[in-house]
């Protein structure tokens, strides 16, 4: 499918992502990644911070409120929780938390899985997947748009967790 794949590798994409368990057989299956010069335990606290804030182009998907760029005092998140808000509001659910690991979530009828794999040297690979149980016809669309929102808010979560 178009734009069904961004910085990841053929290995990152057959390896089994939280969101797989919870929906077999997906009409859109979607990953990204990037490689973050930092910890996992460093980049996991930005990762569950999309809870309150999309971390993407903020001028589209949150109506022009700046995402924080300093770490909240957060709960860890909890199955059944808002996954993310947009527009300003709580948006979404949490649906299984692999504590410093992966967060699985449902928003708009996708499921995401945010994954963190530690790499030797003390990076971490920061991947995303995306699957959607309908729209077969607006897959490629979906794709596309996500291609663009999760490029940019991946990118955004590296360069805080990187800034230490």
């Amino acid at each position: 499918m178009i734009a069904d794949r961004w910085g990841v590798t053929d290995a990152e994409v057959a390896s089994p992502f939280g969101c797989d368990e919870l929906l077999p057989g997906p009409v859109l299956a979607a990953w990204r990644g990037v490689s973050v010069a930092a910890p996992a335990e460093r980049v996991w606290p930005w990762v569950t911070q999309i809870r309150v804030a999309p971390y993407s182009y903020d001028w589209v998907d949150n109506l022009g409120r700046r995402s924080p760029r300093t770490l909240l005092d957060l709960e860890p998140p909890r199955v059944g929780e808002p996954f993310t808000r947009a527009a300003g509001h709580p948006t979404g659910e949490v649906l299984a938390v692999d504590e410093g690991r992966e967060l699985t979530g449902r928003i708009l009828g996708a499921l995401m899985s945010y994954r963190l794999d530690p790499q030797p040297g003390g990076g971490s690979r920061l991947l995303l997947k995306l699957v959607m149980a309908r729209g077969r016809l607006l897959a490629p669309l979906v794709s596309v748009g996500d291609l663009v929102m999760a490029r940019r808010q991946l990118l955004t979560l590296k360069e805080l967790a990187e800034r230490g």
